[in-house]
């Protein structure tokens, strides 16, 4: 949301983490400014400060809290400066960052967020820190933003998981899953639609399992595919055990859906994979995605990779960098383990050491990376289909957009606008993105 008018309090938000996070800060922006504040672009403007938060992974709350103690340090000139933590950290550890020396004023958890205005007033009121935040957060929300600089927007469906994977903290903060009704979603695009929006990602921790009591989630891509003036619609993340045959024949079917699927899988050893409670083993995986390949033309695949999963061996890293080059990912993320308080994991010993973590880590990035640079190679010669997000700011007379199965891509800026959809051949690949310099034609939406 771009900065409102220049009257009202000043307010400064800052996002750590995922897309949901990003859709949330947007939301949290939104309250603020029907509520008489305006947003600025530097915290040294700002009265207001929130930082919204990641707890996913242990070194991602360390740069939040790192980051928190940074901006409260603009307090020793600035006693009239607030600053509020929202997001997972905030939800998991409430009190524990309130006042002393984080410098927090205010702490919200996600069913907050609509009373952040009146909450931040409380606190200042009051003098000492407010803590804000529910042992199983229920808040649905649907964002209806006064404007969208961009032409692609994030759309929460859902919130919650029931999976539990041993590892995951996202559960125990974000709660259990509850899903959006159909139609306030389909509100939600046609207005983003209306703002300039051609690009939507549907997002939740698990859109697979979305069911608002009427539509699953091939039904919901089918109703939201129907929506005039949208160009294309995208989804994160999917859980593989609930990948079905509708879905996969719905992204095949629906002229709108892009051809990629997001599908973690975390490790290749059965072991490892029954020790994370993922409900699946490799041999199910593979064939999941055999089928998906073979089902729908030109899909790229991509995952998450985890190493130093408490007990995994090397002969159960072995089994991950052989599924790896079996799977022949167009890319992946890849982390190392860490301990999340709270978590089934947390009651095993974080027995595989921190240098041996790096060293795996390091080997299935090589991996994967020499696998990514081969399957883009092989793009050469095709045609792409490019939606044009924005001028490539390095490189003026080019613009930036992304292909139907999310690859980066660089294009000649003559004759073309953001907004428009341009069929053109891939002529070069670098490591980040695809090089797009031949003729061109547009598609009409």
């Amino acid at each position: 949301m771009p900065e409102q008018e220049s009257t009202g309090t000043p307010f400064y938000i800052e996002t750590h983490g995922c897309q949901m996070n990003i859709y949330d800060s947007e939301f949290i922006a939104d309250v603020l400014a029907r509520n008489g504040y305006r947003r600025v672009a530097s915290p040294k403007e700002a009265s207001v400060i929130l930082v919204n938060t990641c707890s996913v992974r242990d070194r991602a709350e360390k740069k939040a809290l790192a980051r928190i103690r940074e901006l409260a340090a603009l307090k020793r000139d600035r006693r009239d400066l607030a600053i509020a933590v929202v997001g997972c950290m905030a939800q998991r550890l409430g009190p524990r960052l309130a006042g002393g020396a984080t410098g927090v004023d205010l702490v919200a958890g996600f069913d907050a967020y609509p009373s952040i205005p009146a909450l931040l007033e409380d606190c200042g009121r009051a003098g000492r820190p407010t803590v804000a935040t529910s042992k199983a957060p229920s808040f649905l929300y649907s964002l209806l933003p006064l404007e969208h600089p961009s032409i692609t927007a994030f759309v929460t469906i859902m919130q919650g998981c029931d999976n539990f994977c041993s590892y995951c903290i996202v559960p125990h903060v974000r709660g259990r899953e509850r899903s959006k009704p159909c139609e306030a979603i389909i509100e939600e695009i046609e207005h983003l639609v209306g703002l300039g929006v051609k690009e939507v990602t549907l997002i939740g921790q698990n859109v697979n399992s979305y069911h608002d009591g009427n539509r699953d989630f091939a039904g919901l891509l089918a109703r939201a595919g129907d929506v005039a003036g949208l160009g294309r619609l995208r989804f994160t993340t999917s859980h593989p055990k609930d990948l079905t045959l509708g879905l996969v024949e719905a992204v095949r079917d629906l002229r709108k859906v892009c051809e990629h699927l997001h599908l973690p899988l975390q490790s290749g050893s059965d072991r490892i994979l029954a020790l994370m409670n993922r409900g699946y083993a490799f041999r199910d995986f593979r064939k999941m995605v055999d089928f998906a390949r073979h089902t729908i033309p030109n899909l790229a695949v991509t995952t998450d990779l985890m190493v130093g999963f408490p007990t995994e061996t090397e002969s159960d890293f072995q089994a991950t960098l052989k599924a790896v080059e079996d799977m022949r990912f167009d890319a992946a993320f890849m982390f190392r383990y860490s301990t999340r308080e709270g978590t089934e994991a947390a009651r095993l010993a974080d027995d595989v050491p921190g240098q041996e973590k790096t060293r795996r880590l390091e080997s299935v990035l090589s991996l994967q990376n020499s696998i990514t640079d081969q399957r883009k190679r092989s793009l050469v010669g095709r045609e792409a289909e490019i939606l044009i997000e924005r001028p490539n700011p390095r490189e003026p007379g080019f613009m930036l957009g992304r292909t139907r199965e999310n690859y980066l891509a660089k294009i000649p800026s003559e004759g073309v606008e953001m907004g428009e959809t341009v069929v053109a051949p891939i002529s070069a690949v670098t490591r980040w993105i695809v090089v797009c310099d031949g003729s061109l034609r547009k598609v009409e939406d």
